[in-house]
């Protein structure tokens, strides 16, 4: 039996979106968190490199917004980029109120570069600035007395029907269906307004360097829905994690680039890379000359030389890093370090308008979760948080228009072209997934070729088919619904 809960506003996800949102939303009313894992167990809570926003004396707008245009390879929405950069610097601002501590120098911002970067931007707390918004977010969500935070609760499905009940009626969110780990039951959670900031897709590919939780699970239900999903081939792919790369690959950030490291072959020889800024192209430029010398080669990996940064500077600026590495058995004081791209950002997703609205009415989406047309076909560095925070802003700004519209019939919606669920044959879910890592990472990786897609569509057919009849057949195993 499905237990009812009632709240003003339902939030699905704990990242800097997420909380961000919630901390705002809760102006107006009552807020439920619901979060998959531990609360810190976010693809923010990962980001290194920091947030890029227009701070410096000597940075502009108009740079910040060329850079992104040029990294999004000229898809971006020119709109949506300017409202990014615009309201940057003010949505920072709420995050040092919240309790963000950001690095520091002689008392100002302490600017780090990344790549595509025309100039120092990067607000960052050491190495581990995902882990301070975290910190900082959280601690102001638990102090809160609107917010609640359910952990270990599965988002299944949305709950879709219409306001006055007629099925000629515009669809509308009325809240989702959760699955309660530690009750083991179902709950329907109704509510005015819903934001789904779930996170991306990483784990649909072999290495990535999201972690468990990002499994995409938040589009899929738009997606079931009735919602509109744009741009998803639009993944973007780290060009250095560090080599061997397992199934959530450790990110070495591209502020070591920033700082000065530079990528080369196995013999030494500086990796060629036709761009002006060399190993401090964007990304998706980076990616594929690496993925490409790996394939002519036949070597397994590039290498991060860091030996042009100051060994103190190391020690300083990069001490997560320098653990993680030494813990491998590498001082990257003295060598270089073993690199490989890696599965990292959806640039695509749920698409939204600049309000953070879904094309289903009480339904917004926020973070990597949403399509804002921001990042074109690649994220510039350190983009990502900045969207988060902007657009989730956007979105609570929203709140008070929604609330008190309830929907009369809200349930949950087949998908409109779901497969016909067969036999797993056998199979486990976590067979399935290995299965759909696998053939995702070999044919819609870095490098892709219309063939191989052709086939691997095949396939990913029968594997979404066996995945759904697992599901069906165990609708509160957690395994199974995530």
């Amino acid at each position: 039996m499905t237990r009812e809960q009632s709240v003003d506003v339902l939030v699905l996800g704990s990242g800097i979106a997420g909380l961000s949102y919630a901390l705002k939303a809760a102006a107006y009313g009552s807020v439920a968190i619901v979060t998959k894992k531990e609360r810190a167990a976010s693809s923010t809570n990962y980001a290194q490199g920091g947030i890029a926003a227009v701070i410096a004396p000597d940075d502009d707008t108009a740079l910040h917004v060329r850079d992104t245009l040029v990294a999004g390879a000229g898809l971006c929405h020119t709109t949506a980029v300017l409202e990014l950069v615009q309201e940057g610097p003010a949505r920072v601002m709420d995050l040092i109120e919240w309790g963000v501590r950001f690095s520091r120098d002689a008392g100002d911002f302490s600017l780090g570069r990344e790549g595509g970067h025309s100039t120092r931007r990067i607000l960052h707390a050491g190495d581990f600035t995902g882990k301070e918004i975290e910190r900082a977010l959280l601690q102001a969500v638990a102090e809160h007395p609107r917010i609640e935070l359910y952990e270990d609760t599965v988002a299944i499905d949305l709950l879709v029907g219409t306001v006055g009940g007629d099925t000629n009626d515009a669809s509308r969110c009325g809240g989702a269906l959760v699955l309660d780990h530690h009750a083991g039951e179902l709950v329907a959670f109704r509510a005015s307004v819903t934001l789904i900031a779930t996170g991306g897709i990483g784990q649909a590919f072999r290495h990535t360097t999201n972690p468990d939780i990002a499994t995409g699970d938040g589009i899929a239900m738009a997606y079931r829905a009735g919602a509109s999903i744009a741009n998803l081939e639009f993944v973007q792919f780290h060009p250095t994690a560090l080599y061997p790369a397992e199934q959530r690959a450790f990110l070495i950030s591209e502020a070591v680039r920033g700082e000065g490291a530079v990528l080369r072959t196995l013999d030494g020889a500086l990796l060629p890379i036709d761009h002006p800024l060399g190993s401090l192209a964007p990304r998706d430029i980076v990616a594929r000359h690496i993925d490409r010398y790996m394939k002519d080669s036949g070597s397994p990996h590039a290498l991060l030389d860091l030996s042009p940064i100051p060994t103190a500077e190391i020690e300083s600026r990069f001490p997560g890093i320098l653990a993680e590495c030494l813990a491998r058995g590498i001082d990257i004081r003295k060598e270089p370090i073993p690199v490989v791209p890696a599965a990292h950002y959806a640039c695509g997703g749920v698409l939204t308008d600049a309000e953070g609205r879904t094309t289903i009415g009480g339904l917004y989406a926020a973070g990597e979760v949403a399509c804002t047309g921001v990042h074109g076909a690649n994220r510039l560095a350190s983009n990502s948080l900045l969207e988060a925070v902007v657009y989730s802003h956007r979105a609570s700004e929203q709140v008070p228009s929604e609330l008190g519209i309830r929907c009369h019939d809200a349930r949950v919606r087949p998908g409109g072209d779901s497969v016909a669920a067969v036999a797993p044959a056998g199979m486990t879910v976590t067979e399935v997934r290995a299965g759909i890592r696998d053939r995702m990472w070999e044919s819609a990786g870095i490098v892709r070729r219309s063939s191989e897609m052709r086939d691997a569509a095949i396939e990913l057919g029968e594997l979404r088919s066996m995945s759904e009849a697992i599901r069906a057949a165990n609708p509160l195993d957690p395994e199974a619904v995530e």
